[in-house]
């Protein structure tokens, strides 16, 4: 085995990448200046959002159907958004007809409950529930009661900040597949057994498919399918029924054409990640926006799922676990693949993994030995920093040790969010303004990369946080 197999394959940024990284740190500058400028709605709350405290940890788990199957569930969770695990697949079959475009919420009731297509042509969706998002019982197939409908396409669930419990759908009465508009019923008692007469969101349409909302403040944000076009669209209402006022058409957000339904969730930093499916291509994307949805990262396959899931939805939720580490203590971070190498600062002030052992100098030693304060961007995750006072920060996405300028970008570069690492006990440190980039060994250098679905890259990413050497 070479050394370049042993440690991993490379993941360095793309000239892409870095012009990506140096638009997110203008706008983390310019960005407020800019949407009062252009009039762009706001995103209220987004700064409040945090990692869970310690003891708790955020889960998001993902419901699809696959290439290979329109009438079996997957189900699968992540405590990142971007690294997923199957937790049982199958883990549903409806007793008829198919599970397409599945959506997962949880309800007051303690149940998770799901909604979708359950067949091509046709008036009903469908409804399941679970105690454990894993083991589904069948419900009912609901009609919609509106005259003529030929199909019912798409059910996402939506919960108002009133409470209330809405399907979003996609209709059409047409003969053939075209001709979609935007409708929602209501649940009219708790238990979800009764719902209120249809009602069409008015501005989506005609000919709009796979419509999913988000409520930010007061305003409700649809972004939802031009069927003509085949590109992801975006509206905006000051009310669930409308009337929506789009915003962005066309290949607005860099989400190419041939797309299809997009599902969105708010990330722990307060970004929201939008997923959805490149049916064409055969590929399943995922991309974050951080300026009230006027741009979006690169376009990212998710890993390991990209080309089997189909149409998911994601939940996210705050569950008891998590990973904590020791606050305001000095701490070593030993490499769980290369237990004689820990992480270091160099005189170059970049990051490594070198061998350090009790007959290391002492020099070696300090190098090796960082005080874990609370993160400088949020104190429920962690910031580390050396013996001369400056903090492990990535900076084009590569390690480096540098002191404060108390900005918000050097705040969020020098801030890792803790996640259940490969060996017990260790951890895995997840970039605070890049999720879905790890602290990772290369050739012993240290760098935040992209996360892969390899056994390589997430032991390469992990540590186990021992005693320090000074």
């Amino acid at each position: 085995m070479s050394l370049t197999t042993a440690i991993g394959q490379a993941d360095w940024p793309s000239p892409e990448e870095e012009l990506n990284r140096t638009v997110r740190r203008l706008l983390a500058l310019l960005g407020p200046l800019l949407l009062v400028l252009l009039g762009a709605p706001a995103l209220q709350g987004t700064a409040s959002a945090a990692a869970p405290p310690a003891g708790q940890a955020t889960r998001y788990t993902m419901t699809a159907f696959t290439n290979s199957s329109e009438s079996n569930l997957y189900v699968y969770d992540s405590p990142d958004a971007t690294g997923f695990t199957l937790q049982k697949g199958p883990a549903y079959t409806p007793p008829s007809g198919l599970i397409r475009d599945p959506s997962i919420f949880k309800h007051t009731d303690g149940f998770y409950y799901l909604t979708y297509t359950t067949n091509w042509t046709g008036n009903t969706i469908g409804f399941a529930r679970s105690t454990d998002r894993v083991n589904w019982t069948f419900l009912n197939n609901y009609t919609i009661p509106i005259s003529g409908l030929t199909r019912t396409w798409a059910p996402e669930w939506f919960i108002d900040t009133d409470g209330s419990v809405n399907v979003i759908m996609s209709l059409t009465s047409a003969s053939t597949a075209t001709h979609f508009t935007a409708w929602k019923i209501t649940a009219t008692n708790s238990a979800l057994t009764t719902w209120s007469a249809p009602t069409q969101l008015s501005g989506i349409g005609p000919n709009y498919i796979d419509t999913f909302i988000v409520k930010i403040g007061s305003t409700y944000h649809a972004f939802t399918k031009n069927e003509t076009t085949k590109y992801i669209e975006y509206a905006t209402a000051s009310s669930l029924t409308g009337p929506y006022t789009m915003r962005k058409t066309g290949n607005w957000a860099g989400f190419g054409d041939w797309v299809e339904g997009p599902a969105l969730v708010q990330l722990d930093n307060g970004g929201w990640r939008i997923y959805y499916d490149g049916y064409r291509a055969g590929k399943y994307w995922y991309s974050d926006s951080y300026d009230n949805f006027a741009t979006w990262s690169t376009p990212t396959e998710v890993p390991g799922l990209t080309g089997f899931i189909r149409h998911a939805t994601v939940l996210k939720e705050t569950v008891s676990g998590g990973v904590t580490l020791p606050t305001n203590t000095t701490r070593s971070l030993q490499s769980v693949n290369f237990p004689g190498r820990y992480a270091v600062v160099r005189s170059d002030s970049l990051g490594y993994i070198d061998p350090v052992s009790t007959s290391s100098t002492t020099a070696v030693k300090q190098s090796a030995t960082f005080t874990v304060v609370p993160g400088l961007a949020d104190a429920n995750c962690y910031s580390f920093r050396d013996s001369s006072g400056r903090y492990m920060r990535h900076w084009d996405f590569r390690i480096r040790f540098d002191s404060s300028n108390g900005t918000d970008v050097f705040k969020k570069d020098a801030t890792y969010c803790a996640r259940p690492g490969t060996a017990s006990g260790s951890v895995r440190l997840e970039s605070y303004n890049y999720p879905g980039r790890y602290l990772r060994h290369y050739n012993y250098a240290l760098s935040v990369d992209l996360y892969q679905n390899t056994d390589t890259f997430r032991a390469d990413s992990s540590f186990t946080v021992v005693s320090p050497w000074a």
